[in-house]
């Protein structure tokens, strides 16, 4: 497959997770982390996004601002990433940001660990709340979620869509819930999850953690 050229300005860096449903049971894939950037790729402008993995963000430890280039692949399946494109190379700084992130919310710092985030646990975000005001905060996550309808055939029929999460202190100022989760169950049940699946999550952390 032949290689986009890209480079840009990041304007957004969360981690980079898959979430699985089957009815009531939900299991992470962390692959990494999501940067969006604005700037050319293939010699067009535009505003992109492309995976990375864990290893190389913890070489450059990438933040909003910063200025890259490299060299990527369109992802073969949309339904399964957050990103455009994947399994970068040639990666490398152009300009290092200098000026003074974002100490509050949205937080545009450099994102942790992907165990930070598992260690933290997430509570669902409303889709609007994350458009308007998270995308570029280190603690949101917009998430490619499959779900396995029939959990007794896990080959069966699967359904795709997108979810967002705020992995962050349980006192910001913007967040906001949104309605609770449905999913799709085989011979039409749905499970809904209520509210104390969020508090269980983040039960380990403390308002302004």
């Amino acid at each position: 497959m032949d290689k986009s050229t890209f480079k840009g300005t990041i304007i957004s860096i969360q981690p980079r997770i898959r979430l699985t449903r089957s009815f009531d049971e939900a299991s992470h894939t962390y692959l990494g982390y999501a940067i969006t950037l604005e700037g050319e790729i293939n010699n067009q402008h535009t505003t992109f996004s492309i995976g990375i993995g864990k290893a190389a963000h913890a070489k450059h430890q990438f933040k909003v601002n910063d200025v890259i280039s490299g060299e990527c692949v369109p992802v073969p399946d949309p339904d399964m990433e957050p990103v455009e494109y994947y399994k970068v190379s040639k990666l490398k700084f152009i300009t290092r940001s200098t000026t003074i992130s974002n100490t509050s919310s949205p937080w545009e710092l450099v994102p942790p660990e992907l165990e930070v985030y598992r260690e933290r646990g997430h509570r669902r975000l409303a889709a609007r709340t994350y458009d308007t005001k998270c995308s570029s905060c280190m603690w949101g996550c917009r998430m490619p979620v499959e779900i396995i309808v029939d959990n007794w055939n896990p080959r069966g029929r699967k359904k795709y869509r997108f979810e967002t999460f705020c992995y962050g202190p349980l006192n910001c100022k913007l967040y906001k819930a949104g309605p609770n989760r449905k999913v799709e169950g085989r011979n039409g049940m749905v499970y809904i999850e209520e509210d104390w699946v969020d508090a269980m999550n983040v039960e380990h952390r403390g308002e302004d953690e």
